[in-house]
């Protein structure tokens, strides 16, 4: 928004010959680029059409109308921000229409070894904005603004706010050239596999990131530098490519973490009233990142505003508010969200030697329209007590001046302690589901003439009420330092139908998977180790043709990495199925192997 209108922009829409309406064509050269970026967006403020995007890149990338006006309002503060200079932030969209670049191998793979929580998201698109504005005596309003967005599915934000940092200053000064060569690079990264360690050039520095894998264990401390491998230049190492300074994000709600953490979990509308953009989407993000590793299931926008295609969705009341985290600037907010339960307002951040003041819990019928104070605005009473030693030891970090990734490490180490504490007893009684080792046999029947069996035994349904009970002995106030009443805590969570909600949906539907995938392993198995050759006599030919389309479907499954199969057994199934074609007639033998 133009820091000295005050008024609304229009409609945004394409300049330069609308670049952003073609699209790309699958065997366009971007197929790595297309691995971290979905396109480079440049959005400016114009006098007549308000904000508006003015590049799009590569130029044969999509974007629906819809999609380019959300980019356009979100790339941009708004006016009560008044934020001078440069500042960056992130934002995230739904994506309108259909899939719009085909769904490479590589995605799948990349996908299937990353945590939950940091697949490449399908239905929304992030947005991570390097906005700048000043003054310029040349330009007809007095100030430049400008913003170079990079939209993603990944949600590494300390990677790509990294490289804005680096390609912003730079585009602004030299334009268009510098993101033509900027982009190209990007094409020559290698795909973002979990687990590796990457080194990523651009514009002379080399960028060295580690993306995370599902196999990793949770850092208790600060992260290790790793090795420079005598790179010249030496390279900027990341110490993450998605966490952000949770200690700093957290500064002013420290005292209420616990209870943050609670309605996140369950969760519940929330609506978080910040100064800016920045402190916005940081506190949004640091709250979705509260459940690692659990995934964050529910919706979530880091910066939203009126103009937002969503905006009469989320602001409704005729129903209850939807699961939402949402970050805003707009003091609108506070008339129009009214009846959201939750509403969280922060003020400038500041660092110093000591705790800033922390925001107090405050009535929802103290929220005002006008001049609301920071605090946060809930009826909620948090069931687990405040972990006072935590806060005495953050203190006494601050006033030793201790770096601030030790900080956050001992906060997210608390927040993951809290996470497990709660999710153990769901692990607990879920894998008690998984039927016994010795009811996984090739047959059908105890006895080997019998027919082989084509399916592995069933997993037990989910019963909710066998769950409740079990928590008496096997709660987390067993186990867990921190006390409060946890299974009031469950009994809540019930009364609120959590188990309907969708971070247990998601975790239930990623555990019922696994869980799936390896009871259809360990039967592939069994079938390996069966003697089928004793298993073929006396069986029809139509029977047999079967065993050998379903191992096929089990083996092309194993190999594309679905199922967690040893090597050994793979080899083995391959034997099995020319062992099995071999006893066929020819003709059959022909049509199952064609030359």
């Amino acid at each position: 928004m133009d820091a000295g209108s005050g008024a609304e922009p229009h409609r945004a829409r394409g300049r330069l010959g609308a670049p952003c309406s073609g699209a790309r064509a699958p065997g366009a050269p971007w197929a790595r680029f297309s691995a971290w970026l979905e396109c480079v967006c440049v959005v400016t403020f114009d006098l007549e059409l308000g904000q508006a995007l003015e590049l799009v890149y590569p130029s044969d990338f999509r974007l629906t109308d819809k999609e380019k006006s959300s980019i356009c309002y979100l790339s941009f503060p708004d006016s009560h921000s008044g934020c001078l200079g440069d500042t960056q932030f992130s934002f995230r969209i739904r994506q309108c229409g259909g899939q719009r670049r085909p769904w490479h191998t590589d995605d799948r793979h990349c996908d299937s070894g990353a945590p939950a929580s940091l697949q490449r998201e399908h239905a929304h698109y992030f947005g991570y904005v390097y906005f700048r504005q000043v003054k310029d005596s040349s330009a007809r309003r007095g100030y430049f603004q400008k913003s170079l967005v990079l939209v993603s599915r990944l949600p590494f934000v300390r990677l790509f706010q990294a490289l804005l940092s680096l390609v912003a200053p730079e585009y602004f000064d030299k334009l268009t050239p510098c993101l033509e060569a900027v982009c190209n690079e990007i094409d020559q990264w290698p795909a973002p596999v979990p687990g590796q360690t990457l080194n990523l050039p651009v514009m002379g520095v080399v960028l060295q990131v580690h993306i995370p894998s599902r196999v990793d264990k949770p850092e208790s401390g600060p992260p290790a530098q790793r090795s420079h491998e005598n790179l010249l230049p030496a390279p900027v190492v990341l110490s993450s490519v998605h966490e952000l300074d949770l200690f700093r994000c957290f500064q002013p709600v420290l005292a209420h973490v616990q209870m943050l953490w609670e309605l996140v979990l369950l969760g519940e509308p929330l609506v978080v009233l910040a100064p800016s953009p920045a402190v916005s989407s940081e506190m949004v993000l640091a709250l979705t990142s509260c459940l690692q590793p659990l995934k964050f299931c529910c919706d979530y926008r880091p910066y939203f505003t009126v103009h937002d295609s969503e905006f009469k969705e989320f602001t409704t009341r005729t129903q209850a508010p939807p699961n939402v985290v949402l970050g805003v600037t707009n003091p609108f907010f506070i008339k129009t969200l009214q009846h959201w339960p939750h509403i969280l307002r922060v003020g400038e951040p500041r660092m110093s030697g000591d705790l800033p003041k922390q925001v107090k819990l405050k009535k929802p019928s103290r929220l005002k329209t006008l001049d609301t104070k920071p605090g946060l605005y809930t009826a909620y009473t948090a069931h687990l007590h405040r972990d006072k030693a935590l806060l005495r030891r953050l203190l006494k970090g601050l006033q030793k001046k201790r770096p601030s990734d030790v900080q956050t490490a001992l906060l997210r180490r608390h927040l993951l302690e809290l996470t497990q504490s709660f999710i153990f007893p769901l692990e607990h009684y879920m894998a008690s589901l998984m039927p016994l080792q010795k009811s996984i046999t090739p047959w059908k029947a105890p006895r080997l003439t019998w027919p082989l069996s084509q399916t592995p035994p069933q997993i037990r349904p989910f019963r909710q009420d066998d769950f409740l009970r079990s928590l008496e002995h096997a709660g987390p106030q067993l186990t867990c330092v921190l006390k409060g009443d946890w299974l009031g805590l469950y009994r809540w969570v019930d009364s609120r139908r959590f188990f309907k909600s969708p971070h247990f949906d998601g975790w239930y539907r990623q555990r019922r998977k696994e869980m799936a995938q390896k009871l259809e392993a360990l039967h592939l198995e069994a079938i390996c180790e069966a003697n089928i050759e004793v298993w073929m006599k006396g069986k029809s030919e139509v029977e047999v043709v079967d065993l050998v389309l379903k191992l096929r479907e089990r083996l092309v499954r194993a190999q594309g990495h679905q199922l967690p199969v040893k090597e050994a057994t793979l080899k083995q199934a391959r034997l099995y199925i020319e062992t099995v074609i071999s006893s066929l007639p020819k003709d059959l033998q022909v049509i199952l192997c064609p030359p």
